[in-house]
């Protein structure tokens, strides 16, 4: 029992002095290719097995013809585990040179493909994470492309708005200061609403800064919707009347919601001013409100005729207008970007889509708590 703790012994500080040696060659080397990492580990293992090897000798516990026979094995291991790990390593090197090609293409705006050759796992799973990551940043770069599209429109758009009215104010404004004008009372009356215009143009401008800065004040309270929806039908009663459209208000359930009062008869004002002016005369636009799993869902439906189906994804887009909206009543482009920022600032969502005859706004908002 002696002998085999001495031998024990006598292995273990063999092999731990070689041990020591590797872990000094790897940290020298930790910049290195993984091959010669690989063969670094190969080649401590079979050292570490002769040197204790040779230590065991030593102390006297084997013949020099039990060394003999031990060296040759050993010997024949080391070719052996050094070819191994020098033809792993070439392989992982190799796919992970692949990885990075395929990293550097998506990282310079391309889309990231995946080697086809198998890897390890954890090349694998870093093929996964790179996939996703490029997913994302074409996302990333998609929304960003139709930001600076819908800025480019604004801009133009509000332009174009401003230069009429502010052209047709210099003119009434010249005319009454020369004494020329026909009727000063009507030119004042012009001026007048044009100014209301532009000040609420410059209202919308404001609201939508503050969105997009996050810096939306709102003042949360327990409402009903049927009350919400009553005032707002109430405040566009007028504009309806003056394009022939009925409102429809019937469907509407009194679901209590935690919003700022201001702010949602805003989002339906621009909801139900958009469907009016979009609905020919005779037409109809419908207000409903219900209860869904998510929280209550606030629709209102028009008689528009609907919109092509590529225009959707860009309804809510900042300074969307559709492709006939160029005059100064289709307003700015901004009404449903306003209603999609504040229904979000209450943590709800908008969708629109397509029904038989026109199309169909949606609110989600959550549900006030019990």
């Amino acid at each position: 029992m002696r002998d085999t703790l001495l031998i024990a012994l006598y292995a273990f500080l063999g092999a731990a002095a070689s041990g020591l040696v590797g872990a000094a060659v790897l940290r020298l080397i930790r910049r290195r290719s993984l091959t010669t990492s690989l063969a670094v580990v190969a080649a401590v293992g079979v050292v570490a097995m002769l040197a204790g090897t040779m230590a065991v000798a030593q102390a006297m516990f084997l013949s020099s013809h039990d060394l003999r026979v031990v060296t040759t094995v050993v010997a024949m291991a080391a070719a052996v585990s050094l070819v191994t790990a020098l033809l792993l390593g070439r392989w992982v090197v190799a796919r992970s040179r692949e990885l990075a090609d395929a990293a550097r293409n998506f990282g310079d705006g391309g889309a990231f493909a995946a080697p086809e050759a198998p890897a390890t796992a954890e090349l694998d799973a870093l093929s996964r994470e790179l996939a996703a990551t490029s997913a994302r940043l074409a996302a990333s770069r998609e929304r960003e492309r139709a930001l600076e599209t819908s800025r480019r429109e604004l801009v133009a758009w509000i332009s174009h708005d401003l230069r009429t009215p502010l052209a047709g104010l210099r003119a009434m404004s010249e005319a009454l200061e020369d004494g020329v004008a026909a009727d000063p009372d009507r030119y004042l009356k012009q001026i007048r609403t044009e100014v209301e215009r532009l000040n609420d143009m410059v209202g919308d401008l404001f609201e939508l800064s503050r969105i997009h800065a996050g810096t939306l004040p709102l003042s949360p309270a327990r409402i009903s919707l049927y009350d919400l929806v009553g005032d707002a039908l109430a405040g566009v009663g007028p504009l309806a009347r003056e394009h022939g459209v009925r409102l429809v208000g019937d469907r509407v359930e009194p679901l209590p919601v935690e919003v700022d009062g201001k702010e949602m008869s805003r989002v339906l004002a621009n909801l139900l001013v958009n469907a009016i002016r979009r609905t020919p005369a005779d037409g109809t636009v419908a207000v409903a409100a219900e209860r869904v799993p998510d929280g209550v869902v606030l629709s209102v439906t028009d008689s528009c005729g609907g919109i092509p189906e590529e225009d959707l994804p860009r309804v809510f887009d900042t300074g969307w207008r559709g492709t006939d909206a160029r005059t100064p009543p289709a307003g700015a482009g901004l009404g449903l970007a306003i209603v999609r920022g504040i229904v979000e600032a209450h943590r709800g969502s908008t969708t629109v889509r397509n029904i038989p005859g026109g199309c169909r706004f949606e609110v989600t908002l959550p549900a006030a708590k019990a």
